[in-house]
């Protein structure tokens, strides 16, 4: 049987696995979340019951699912019908409004999702879209009252909010249509609707002669040891700012030296290999830090009374650099990632696939499929150390090559 500490435990492999409880129940584990299940028979043949999203639904919940469940076997009632005839007269009521559903729709999403990104979209909903159609009918809403929605956040000038807006209800809207409670997608007819909006790219130094000085800037950050060596580490990892202050212990793997995480943004597995300078650097941070959950904490949560443990703030990194004098239109935190793919490409001569697989973009073979994520691993492990070998010659002073002209 299951205890609570092993579906904590569970992590996602390469194939969903199945951990058994009692009675059929057992819980589903693969890359996008934990879930519950119950095998049963009726009639004859075998059916599946799906009994909620762990940690939501606890080991306890799950297993009174499962008994009330099966005392509707016992008296000769499919359970999984009679969950649709549930549904069926929930829907007859008023939770069929725009909002209810978006709101079911993001509740059974969400575990997909990093919190923060889940409570960002229903911010986004409650304060710019439930006001003007939350109490709709989904089956009533017409393109050019949604259209009208969105143009008021477009007259806001909210960047990319509109678009992202509309795209979301578009999945709200097929929900809708898989659910039966509505007859199409009606966003479709929004396509081209919005003014494009124009691309704004993040500064960032890629001439090789300006990121010597850059990389003695942040070397000599008087700040505190965890933002001096995550400052240190950016352009020796180039990954997403976020993902580098949410970096684990538990992730590191010394022997290997690799950092294998999910990433957020695409709910996949990523690695990174590790140089001889990064290591050296968590080397350093460990005793400091070691003990906790992550590589980079929030100081407020590093005292030994603090209950939980939470990652550096996002504005972290961008505010040391700000300290550190180094101007918004110069550099950001994100930009570390422009430098490595310029140079990368451009100086060193990697393949461009070698340098987007490390990016953790998606990148396809010949045939339109993914390649998996350990796709030239050995050669992005020699990447990764020329390139730690370069800062190390653009830090000192070393002459450098310089980007080859467009033709």
């Amino acid at each position: 049987m299951l205890s609570d500490t092993a579906c904590r435990a569970a992590k996602a492999q390469e194939k969903p696995a199945k951990l058994s409880d009692s009675g059929g129940l057992y819980l589903l584990v693969n890359q996008a979340g934990k879930y519950w299940r119950w095998d049963y028979r009726h009639a004859g043949k075998r059916k599946t019951l799906a009994l909620g999203v762990y940690p939501g639904v606890t080991l306890a919940t799950a297993r009174k699912k499962r008994d009330d469940a099966r005392a509707l076997l016992v008296e000769g009632v499919d359970p999984g019908e009679a969950r649709k005839a549930q549904k069926a007269a929930l829907f007859a009521d008023d939770e069929n409004t725009f909002e209810a559903i978006m709101r079911e729709w993001h509740a059974l999403q969400a575990p997909k999702w990093s919190p923060r990104y889940a409570e960002k979209m229903l911010a986004r909903f409650v304060q710019n879209v439930f006001p003007y159609m939350g109490s709709v009918p989904i089956a009533d809403m017409t393109p050019s009252a949604l259209l009208a929605v969105v143009r008021k956040l477009e007259a806001r000038g909210l960047g990319e909010v509109p678009s992202r807006t509309l795209s979301e209800c578009g999945q709200v809207m097929r929900y809708a249509v898989a659910t039966g409670r509505a007859e199409r997608d009606i966003t479709a007819d929004l396509r081209g609707a919005l003014a494009p909006m124009r691309t704004k790219h993040l500064a960032a130094v890629t001439e090789p002669e300006k990121v010597g000085p850059l990389l003695r800037v942040l070397d000599d950050y008087d700040g505190t040891a965890t933002v001096r060596c995550a400052l240190r580490l950016a352009p020796l990892l180039f990954v997403r700012p976020g993902e580098l202050r949410s970096m684990r212990w538990a992730d590191i793997d010394f022997e290997a030296c690799e950092w294998r995480y999910l990433v957020t943004k695409t709910q996949t597995r990523h690695i990174v290999p590790l140089s001889r300078q990064t290591l050296a650097i968590l080397e350093e941070i460990r005793p400091i830090t070691g003990r906790g959950v992550y590589v980079f904490p929030s100081a407020r949560t590093m005292s030994p009374a603090a209950k939980s443990q939470r990652p550096m703030s996002d504005n972290a990194i961008l505010a040391a650099l700000r300290r550190a004098g180094i101007d918004k239109d110069e550099m950001t935190g994100h930009g570390f990632r422009a430098m490595a793919r310029t140079i990368l490409d451009e100086v060193l001569g990697f393949r461009p696939d070698f340098i987007e697989h490390q990016l953790a973009h998606a990148v396809r073979d010949p045939n339109g499929r993914a390649y998996n994520r350990t796709a030239h691993l050995p050669a992005r492990h020699e990447m990764m150390q020329q390139w730690a070998d370069y800062l190390d010659k653009l830090k000192t002073g070393a002459d450098v090559v310089k980007l080859r002209a467009n033709s």
